[in-house]
């Protein structure tokens, strides 16, 4: 064991005085190993970091949770012409599928709308996303007020013109001033501001909340009417607990399919999208994002392992003499040959290591610049430093056998 440990000491002492006494080569070999570690590193932390975000934003919101319009989530099978003709869900399907339907627990009647502005005395914000939902919507976004409240079932069926607001909205339009009951002009019209959203932050999906306004769908088609073109409406509904899901969807196609007439032998002109649908979708896409990166990382490995080969051989060839004067004294092959393959690796794993510090640093400038916390795990880390210590093991393996191979009195002359 000693001998080993002894082993390990000299091969590093050796790879230090690579680096010292030959620095634009050793950076330039170590070049192709740091960039590769730090490309999939950089991608691994990017996709655990995005995965994280996603499960802390969708913590609150249940994955059986169904957006019921015209359009699909992801690729269907209905072609896209056939999918334009179909027609829009109404309020009037919103009310009946809300009596008739067993097992809901939460259901809104919302519009995806375009963005507005939103003004308050001089103060403006521009391009805000206004959300215009049915009293229910509150929970099925799950969202959390910081000041004030939600609209009620009462203000919602009625239509009344009062709105709530994002914090980042709230807090560019009123700065230190508290807004509630405060009066804002949104479609050229009077808002009474009745509650305040808590501070959301970098959303996964779509805009975050903290750029948003909530405001009656019932105010918007009193406004607007029901066939503008301004908006779309979807019906979200959430089923209660142990339900089963396709029981459920099996259910609210038969009853929308009888509300609309919809003959036995035709097709759905509806699309009942599931939220866990959405999200097998998006995982689906980061799995590959994951392979391209491997793909694209591996190659800058495959360059940074022929550069640490590279060094070896011309390391192997520095110390022929030396080799031979060792193995005269009585050094045996696996110790030359655990020497060179130690030096590989220590080498390697100094490129792995600059490569992982490069992901770090960048992980602390993301997560202070863009409010979004990109985190270097200690799985990637491991992940890291076991690459390079795999490349170092592929690249110094040949180097190393071709230098306990040499002839002790061969190795003395070729090197002098």
């Amino acid at each position: 064991m000693f001998l080993y440990f002894r082993l390990l000491n000299e091969s590093l002492f050796f790879a230090i005085n690579a680096l010292r006494n030959n620095k634009l080569r050793t950076l330039l070999s170590l070049l192709g190993v740091t960039v590769g570690i730090f490309s999939i590193i950089a991608v691994l932390s990017a996709v655990d970091s995005m995965d994280r975000k996603i499960k802390a934003d969708l913590s609150g919101i249940d994955r059986n949770m169904i957006y019921l319009f015209n359009y699909p989530f992801g690729p269907s099978e209905v072609p896209q012409w056939k999918i334009n003709q179909f027609p829009r869900v109404t309020y009037a399907e919103y009310e009946y599928l809300r009596r008739n339907v067993v097992g809901v627990d939460k259901i809104s009647f919302n519009l995806f709308t375009g963005s507005e502005n939103i003004k308050y005395g001089a103060n403006t914000v521009n391009d805000i996303d206004i959300q215009p939902g049915t009293a229910q919507i509150e929970d099925l976004d799950d969202l959390k007020i910081k000041t004030g409240r939600f609209f009620n079932e009462s203000e919602s069926a009625s239509g009344a013109a009062v709105v709530v607001l994002g914090h980042e909205v709230a807090a560019n339009l009123f700065a230190t001033v508290d807004p509630i009951g405060k009066f804002v002009r949104l479609y050229g019209r009077r808002f009474t501001v009745i509650g305040v959203l808590e501070k959301e932050g970098v959303a996964s999906f779509g805009m975050s909340k903290d750029v948003k306004a909530y405001i009656s769908s019932t105010y918007y088609r009193q406004v607007f009417g029901d066939n503008t073109l301004r908006a779309t409406p979807v019906i979200i509904l959430k089923p209660q607990k142990g339900v089963d899901i396709e029981a459920f969807k099996g259910e609210l196609t038969q009853k929308l399919r009888a509300f609309r007439g919809i003959k036995p032998a035709d097709d759905d002109n509806f699309f009942v999208n599931v939220i866990a649908g959405m999200l097998d979708l998006v995982d689906n896409i980061i799995g590959k994002m994951n392979v391209v990166g491997w793909i694209i990382s591996g190659f800058s490995l495959l360059v940074g392992g022929f550069g640490i080969a590279n060094i070896m051989f011309v390391s192997v060839k520095e110390r022929t003499s030396l080799i031979g004067i060792q193995k005269s004294l009585g050094a045996k092959n696996r110790f030359i040959l655990f020497q060179f393959l130690f030096e590989a690796v220590i080498l390697s794993l100094f490129g792995g290591l600059i490569g992982m510090l490069l992901v770090w640093i960048i992980a602390l400038v993301v997560t202070k610049v863009v409010d979004f916390e990109f985190v270097l795990s200690l799985t990637n880390i491991v992940i890291g430093t076991s690459l390079a210590v795999f490349i170092g093991l592929l690249s110094g393996i040949l180097p190393a056998i071709s230098a306990s191979k040499l002839d002790p009195v061969e190795a003395i002359r070729t090197g002098n």
